[in-house]
């Protein structure tokens, strides 16, 4: 259903004869149908899934309406929570940030305007991540008491799940900036994990008390002394994400986009020698057989669509990137994760975590290890920087 088809449905009162629901009522989220490899056509067939789990969602649907409202058609799921606003152009993944901000006809524009105009709660897209990174930034901003957002995702470990930020939107961070992505992965994982205390870690070059340099020293200090206190594990190492030895790993921009795409390298290996192994002989052939039911639960277990959707946090609104080449199935776990963000009030959590460490934060001194190199607007490093976060699918 379009925006104009819904305003003709509307009754007197303003509700949409089908549903019930007010115009006026919030979005639940915006969604940007031209972002993605396979756009508008997987984002469709994503909504339909994810219709099944949130029927009672609203969702704005933004892009071309001749090539939308075809797909709509032929999928009752998707057209039950969608609705339409034509967007006449889309940003192409070659785009820059800085060019994208002067695109403001833009389906992932007019996505971002919907959330800073308060008519949806969150955006999702699968498009240019630069580009997402430059209009959040900029059109739906930070929220207050927070410096920087940062990029967050969910990674597997021997123990679960564990939430890693920030993941490539600040290059350098100072002791200010690591105490505000604690508490903004402390949220997260409370929200999207459904952790009751999930534990935090600020990933050093070791575990000891006087590792690393004063940026991050100091932030350990303020942790301490918070009332995450009870919480924060203290400073963890490369090998402790894939141990699972904390819920929440923290770091800056830089370090964090280096471990993230290490380990997606050290999967791609273990895969490949996996395969050498198993086609080696008949035996070994044979042995891929007995292991195959394990295997298969290992793949599934390791399937990045199950871990698609790195979240934008500490903006006055849900930003979730999915991967631009993943299938329905991931682009359905983004939207999975925008839902759960939304519904479970996590900007309101952010909020009153910033609130608990208000003196601390007021009192931190700013210790950078390095000038930001990053600019508020990203640019070429940084939209390759984001542009393959292996956790995104």
């Amino acid at each position: 259903m379009s925006e104009r088809d819904l305003a003709a449905s509307a009754g007197p009162s303003g509700a949409d004869s089908a549903t019930g629901v007010s115009d006026a009522a919030m979005y639940s989220l915006a969604v940007d149908a031209m972002g993605g490899d396979g756009a508008p056509g997987i984002v469709v067939d994503g909504l339909a899934i994810a219709a099944e789990r949130h029927p009672a969602a609203r969702i704005l649907l933004i892009g071309d309406e001749a090539r939308l409202a075809p797909l709509l058609a032929r999928s009752k799921a998707a057209r039950s929570i969608c609705t339409i606003r034509h967007a006449p152009t889309a940003i192409t993944n070659e785009m820059k940030g800085t060019a994208a901000l002067r695109q403001r006809d833009s389906s992932m524009r007019l996505a971002m305007d919907a959330v800073a105009r308060h008519e949806a709660q969150g955006v999702v897209s699968a498009g240019n991540s630069g580009a997402l990174l430059a209009l959040a930034k900029i059109v739906i901003k930070t929220m207050p008491g927070i410096d920087r957002p940062a990029l967050a995702a969910i990674s597997p470990s021997a123990c679960g799940d564990v939430v890693m930020l920030d993941l490539g939107a600040n290059v350098a961070c100072d002791s200010r900036n690591l105490v505000e992505f604690a508490v903004m992965g402390e949220a997260f994982a409370r929200v999207v994990l459904g952790l009751p205390a999930p534990t935090i870690g600020l990933l050093n070059v070791g575990s000891e008390q006087m590792k690393g340099d004063d940026r991050i020293r100091q932030a350990a200090d303020v942790l301490r002394a918070s009332a995450l206190a009870s919480q924060f594990h203290g400073f963890v190492e490369g090998h402790d994400i894939t141990a699972g030895t904390t819920d929440v790993v923290v770091t800056d921009g830089f370090t964090g986009n280096v471990a993230l795409k290490t380990g997606e390298g050290a999967l791609k290996l273990a895969g490949s020698l996996m395969k050498q192994v198993f086609n080696a002989n008949v035996m070994s052939r044979l042995g891929y057989v007995l292991a195959r039911p394990g295997l298969d639960r290992m793949r599934e277990w390791l399937d990045p669509r199950r871990y698609n959707g790195a979240v934008l946090v500490g903006l006055n609104g849900v930003v979730v990137k999915s991967h631009g080449g993943t299938d329905a199935e991931g682009f359905a776990h983004a939207v999975d994760v925008a839902m759960d963000m939304v519904t479970h009030n996590f900007n309101e959590r952010i909020r009153i975590g910033v609130a608990q460490l208000g003196n601390a934060l007021a009192s931190t001194r700013p210790v950078a290890a390095a000038p930001d190199t990053n600019p508020a607007v990203p640019g070429d490093a940084a939209d390759r920087t984001t542009n393959r976060l292996a956790t995104t699918g």
